[in-house]
């Protein structure tokens, strides 16, 4: 205790608080250091450091730190302004190898909130508490917060936008395309979206009913600590993760469609040659890699793919991938169907269940337990028969 009679007390509010801040701040400096990825793995260490310094005042406050140094009044620890931009920058640089062009912009508003709270600071507390009564608590703090309510949410569909397109042109270029869809990071951008309307509802309450004190606003900061652990963890477990390339130009003109029956026979064709050389048995294979061996452009692949099968490559690739476990069990072959997922190609057992059930109707298990007899007259996916048939 000190002149002004506040003791620090750390109860289980700062505990959760303090525990969350203490491992999101570790992985957030390991992901700076990170060397593959390295601008997305850096814009996320600093999402997260805005993150921690959003919950820091909740984590001292519950302690008692404004009561015992009410100096620490208005320290720009939140900067309220920086999420939404850093969210949506890291998506982009994730997905495009690089960070946003102009990223500074989108900066300038958490700029101008830490260059407020740094002139506050450098005030008298009595200025500070007269200005907060008169101006920043009736004005200010308002609009602050509807600024950042309409930012998180902008920023938020933006990226998820990103992330949607770029799932798609995974589809069309990479037969590993689950690797790299980045379906944690489209949870945690649906979470932000949640708490954003769990935070409007604490600030309407806020501002038309009854001003709330840190403790009504700690379910709030609690929900915000667990999605901020969860980015930091999934975030650190996919840094190392070489994610390709979306080019932001537009994709070059594909070849006219012409005669569909021409785009059905080249597709069939190239199918056939695929199956037959074991091309898809490449955990790696992508639209660029199997037209090169196959002598021909990604343009002509691509159609032959989509228009003639009537699919997009990777569902192409995963299609023969399954016929070829499906045939594998069809003859008995023994073994754990994980390497039989794997030994046809598929990077996961997750990936190779949903394929399978897509392409099949029924799981790989099911698909075992079939007889012999009754699995011989199942004919491979309608997409993807031999050019015999």
């Amino acid at each position: 205790m000190d002149d002004t009679g506040a003791n620090l007390v750390f109860g289980w509010r700062t505990a959760l608080l303090g525990l969350a801040s203490l491992q999101i701040a570790l992985l957030a400096v390991a992901l700076a250091r990170a060397e593959r990825n390295r601008p997305a793995n850096r814009i996320l260490a600093g999402l997260l450091a805005a993150l921690i310094g959003v919950m820091t005042p909740y984590t001292i406050g519950f302690a008692g730190f404004y009561d015992r140094w009410p100096e620490l009044s208005y320290t720009p620890f939140a900067l309220t302004l920086l999420m939404g931009p850093l969210a949506w920058a890291y998506v982009v640089a994730l997905t495009a190898g690089r960070a946003p062009r102009r990223l500074w912009l989108h900066l300038v508003p958490g700029g101008l909130q830490l260059l407020y709270g740094a002139l506050m600071v450098l005030q008298p507390l009595s200025a500070r508490n007269a200005w907060d009564e008169a101006v920043d608590h009736p004005l200010i703090s308002p609009l602050v917060s509807v600024a950042v309510l309409a930012g998180l949410a902008a920023y938020s569909v933006a990226a998820l936008a990103r992330l949607r397109r770029y799932r798609r042109w995974l589809e069309d270029q990479r037969s590993d395309d689950s690797r790299y869809a980045a379906r944690w990071l489209g949870r945690v951008l649906l979470a932000v979206l949640a708490v954003l309307a769990a935070w409007g509802g604490f600030w309407l309450w806020d501002l038309a009913v009854a001003r709330l004190d840190y403790f009504g606003e700690f379910p709030l900061y609690l929900a915000l600590a667990a999605i901020g652990g969860y980015l930091a963890v999934e975030g650190w477990r996919h840094a190392g993760r070489a994610f390709p390339a979306m080019p932001d130009e537009a994709a070059p003109a594909l070849p006219p469609e012409g005669d569909l029956e021409r785009w059905r026979r080249l597709g069939r064709e190239w199918a056939e040659r695929t199956r037959r050389e074991g091309w898809a048995a490449d955990p790696d294979l992508s639209l660029a890699g199997l037209a090169a061996r196959l002598g021909t452009n990604t343009g002509y692949l691509s159609r032959a793919v989509n228009l003639g099968l009537g699919v997009n490559f990777s569902a192409f690739v995963n299609g023969l991938r399954c016929e070829a476990v499906a045939q594998a069990l069809s003859e008995g072959r023994d073994g754990d169907l994980l390497d039989l997922a794997l030994e046809a190609g598929f990077a996961s057992k997750a990936s190779f269940n949903r394929a399978f059930r897509a392409a099949y109707g029924v799981s790989p298990s099911a698909w075992r337990a079939r007889s012999v007899s009754e699995a011989e007259n199942i004919a491979p996916p309608p997409d993807l028969r031999r050019a015999d048939d």
